[in-house]
């Protein structure tokens, strides 16, 4: 019996080793898992029990599990490197085929699906207008298209719609006296410097995406705690902005006074009420390229609010805290980036960020229940269950971090310690059959 009990140490030693080895030479594979041989003792089947005198006829190899513990998460260059810092895999689609993995070594092939190695499609949700729904996951294609351009106070995306406008209006100025040539009429003007107190410009976009410098002025009113707005487009002479709204400010005109918009502020130095802090504005584009001599088929009138909230009128020099605008200029795309929450983002020309998809991952009650394919590579089983899908750090799914990979979580020390071990444990085994050999020797030579 010895013989079979030592030829089976022998078979799980070698097997051991064998395992031991597949980890030691995946060391450096990116997202892979150790594995760890499990051994169970062999009995004899018996009809009766043999008690406390039965003895076993050796050792089988009971499994090979995979330890799915995390692995070291190591920099890289390439935007699309993803790791997964917790739970969960990566849901791949193989011509139809659904498989996971670990490994997060992506990029892009030339119809713009995010592939690894093998020309898997890495799966998620769409993003429809840049907005991700939640669906069905699919593989994951990154449009190439030019970003469209949006007109200022038209971007239904953003917080705010329009200008936003921060200032501080210094309490301690007065009225210029020069009147105000022609003051919010249509006309010629030219913004005399005396005839102001302050200004300051952004751009502001059209249908079509072209910028234009929209410059505003500010006048102290008559009346303290009111000053007047007015503005012009691309530096044109003619009154090419309509202003209309806010607050009712009475300005120097000729001999006598008159009443245009612009916003009016309490003794407290913060503005009157929510509805003197909104002017709108609207611009002669027509016009304006008429004055420019040149030509631009973008909708005329670009129409937006202009909206003073948190602008306030204190006792020190004048400031812009906050000048911004919502319409941006066509842009194509210049990078991607991929969020903690699997969002991927593209960069474009023109500053914007837009939504292209999310990154799903999925888990399993059981992940030792899962095939292993190879090339880092599982699909579920029945032992595994159903694959549990979710967008990252949702439930007990772990977090992604762009341009990182998960390294192996094989111990290299610890694995040639266990090649040393399974070694010995292989030669004591041959030792037990060169012991049975020498006592049937022993038998022979009796004779």
């Amino acid at each position: 019996m010895a013989f079979q009990q030592a030829l089976s140490g022998l078979n799980t030693a070698s097997k051991a080793i064998d395992s031991t080895s597949h980890n030691i030479a995946n060391s450096s594979t990116v997202g892979y898992k150790a594995s760890v041989a499990h051994f169970g003792d062999v009995y004899a089947a018996s009809l009766a029990g043999a008690g406390a005198s039965q003895i076993g006829i050796g050792v089988n190899l009971a499994a090979i599990q995979q330890q799915f513990t995390q692995g070291n998460i190591t920099s890289t260059n390439n935007p699309l490197d993803i790791s997964i810092n917790g739970a969960g895999f990566f849901r791949m689609d193989n011509n139809g085929a659904t498989t996971f993995t670990r490994n997060g070594q992506f990029h892009l092939d030339k119809n713009g699906y995010i592939i690894n190695d093998q020309n898997m499609k890495l799966t998620g949700y769409p993003a429809q207008s840049g907005i991700i729904v939640p669906s069905t996951p699919s593989p994951l294609q990154i449009s190439a298209s030019d970003l469209p351009p949006v007109a200022t106070g038209t971007n239904v995306s953003s917080t705010f719609q329009g200008v936003k406008a921060n200032l501080n209006m210094d309490s301690r100025e007065t009225a210029p006296i020069p009147a105000w040539a022609n003051g919010g009429a249509t006309g010629v003007w030219s913004p005399d410097p005396t005839t102001y107190n302050y200004s300051t410009a952004l751009s502001v976009y059209d249908t079509l995406g072209n910028a234009h410098t929209l410059t505003m002025y500010f006048r102290k009113g008559q009346d303290q705690g009111e000053w007047a707005v007015f503005a012009n487009v691309d530096g044109t002479t003619n009154q090419r902005v309509t202003i209309t709204g806010g607050a009712t400010v009475d300005v120097q005109a000729g001999a006598g006074t008159t009443n245009v918009p612009g916003i009016g502020f309490n003794t407290s130095g913060g503005l009157l009420n929510a509805a003197s802090s909104t002017l709108n504005v609207s611009i002669d584009l027509a016009g304006v390229m008429s004055d420019l001599g040149s030509v631009n088929s973008a909708l005329s009138p670009l129409s937006f609010n202009l909206d003073f909230t948190g602008t306030t009128q204190f006792g020190s020099p004048f400031g812009t805290n906050r000048l911004e605008q919502d319409g941006y200029a066509a842009g194509h795309l210049v990078g991607l980036s991929v969020g903690n929450d699997g969002v991927v983002q593209g960069r474009y020309s023109n500053g914007q960020t837009f939504a292209q998809g999310q990154i799903v991952l999925a888990n399993f009650t059981n992940p030792n229940g899962l095939q292993s394919l190879g090339n880092n590579q599982w699909t579920e089983t029945s032992v595994s269950g159903p694959a549990l899908v979710g967008a990252p750090n949702t439930s007990n799914l772990g977090v992604l971090s762009s341009s990182t990979v998960e390294e192996s979580n094989v111990d290299l020390t610890a694995e040639l310690v266990n090649l040393i071990t399974q070694q010995r444990n292989y030669q004591a085994n041959a030792q037990s059959i060169k012991t049975q050999d020498q006592v049937m020797q022993t038998l022979v030579n009796l004779r």
